[in-house]
């Protein structure tokens, strides 16, 4: 975990300077970076033919800003988050995935995306493949370099998911340890390995 320094600095405020100022609009990459930076999450092989999802001024909601004939399709970071994240998922999540950005538009929020998608997969409404990759790349905020196409103090995390997985049916532990693989959301449809870096 990074350790994060606060500084606090003592601030006089002038008679002339009474009116708040709006937070500034976070800068959106162009097209061409976004794809660029998102596909930094696959393997290289998987890289050119990767779908990818990304922003467009004055729009919230993910687009398509290249379509793929590969079996990826990535995410690009989201323009003034807290972290610089990509992420890339096999093909056969796309359902899954689709209908939580599909409930997420529709204003649903938080643990009820899931609790939605969970008894829509249990009543064979929506697919889940018996297992598929996710490849995730984090930073900090300005971490991104275009001019390298480059990530400083990158951090990746790679996540295989199978669907209704339990630590008796993989042996694998459901408690997080450094340097061991471990079952997150065991007994789900979202049930998934996740290994972190540095194993």
């Amino acid at each position: 975990m990074m350790l994060r320094t606060l500084v606090c600095v003592a601030v006089v405020v002038l008679p002339s300077a009474v009116g708040a100022q709006a937070p500034a609009t976070p800068a959106m990459p162009a097209p061409a970076q976004q794809i660029a930076a998102a596909v930094l999450a696959l393997p290289q092989e998987f890289r050119a033919d990767a779908r990818v999802l990304g922003y467009q001024a004055g729009r919230r909601e993910l687009v398509a800003l290249r379509g793929g004939k590969g079996p990826f399709t990535c995410l690009a970071s989201e323009p003034g988050a807290t972290q610089f994240h990509v992420a890339c998922y096999h093909q056969s999540l796309e359902p899954f995935m689709a209908r939580g950005r599909e409930l997420r538009a529709s204003g649903v929020t938080g643990d009820r995306v899931d609790t939605v998608r969970f008894a829509e997969v249990r009543a064979h409404k929506l697919a889940m493949p018996a297992h598929a990759v996710l490849y995730s790349l984090f930073g900090a905020p300005d971490a991104y370099d275009a001019a390298t196409n480059s990530v400083r103090n990158a951090r990746t995390l790679y996540v295989i998911y199978m669907p209704d997985a339990t630590a008796e049916s993989t042996g694998l532990s459901t408690r997080p340890a450094p340097g061991t693989p471990w079952l997150m959301f065991a007994g789900t449809p979202k049930a998934h390995i996740m290994f972190q870096p540095g194993m």
